[in-house]
């Protein structure tokens, strides 16, 4: 069985071009929807992934419009492949149920590998150089050793509660706790000690 799915981005375009081109490929069931490609939430495609089983194909216009991303493309290629179900875009001519359609799903997820292994490439040489030149990254520091002095003093004096001295700051208990870890112990005169911070 043929299941066609036509989606447009908004409310003021017109699905009936790729509704032609659907039943004309002989679809015997078609799910229509006006929902932009980055929206998350298209209830038609989900209830037309739903409504086939083994044997059958999905049709389509074009590709984009049952996802919006390569990765997201391929996952669905990969999912509908285990349950044993087609994909067929009628512009780019490809077709998931010959092994021609299916070498350009695995030459595309094999793309979008690349991809990700260029990006995870230069990211990690970005972080390489930024620390060759004395820079490093993660979040900046919350507390700076002033502030650290400061809390270290209030702390020892013993008349404000770590909560107070970190409102005093302008941080939570919690990132006091992080950057002094001694505060916990009941001798707060170890609170003096120099610790690393994050």
């Amino acid at each position: 069985m043929l299941i066609g799915y036509a989606r447009v981005s908004t409310q003021d375009q017109s699905p009936e071009l790729q509704v032609d081109a659907l039943e004309r490929a002989g679809c015997d069931r078609l799910y229509v929807e006006k929902a932009s490609g980055a929206q998350r939430d298209r209830p038609e495609l989900k209830a037309a992934l739903a409504s086939v089983s083994a044997g059958d194909t999905i049709v389509v216009w074009k590709l984009d419009r049952v996802a919006r991303s390569l990765s997201q493309l391929i996952a669905t290629f990969d999912d509908l492949d285990r349950r044993g179900i087609g994909l067929c875009s009628l512009t780019e001519a490809i077709d998931t149920t010959t092994s021609g359609g299916k070498l350009v799903f695995h030459i595309f997820g094999a793309l979008a590998e690349f991809e990700r292994s260029i990006i995870r490439e230069r990211t990690m040489a970005g972080l390489l150089a930024a620390r060759a030149r004395g820079r490093r990254g993660g979040r900046p520091k919350v507390l700076s050793a002033s502030d650290l002095d400061v809390a270290r003093v209030l702390l020892r004096d013993g008349t404000l509660t770590v909560s107070a001295v970190a409102e005093r700051l302008g941080v939570t208990a919690s990132t006091l706790y992080r950057y002094l870890p001694a505060a916990r112990s009941a001798h707060l005169e170890n609170v003096v000690e120099p610790v690393s911070t994050p």
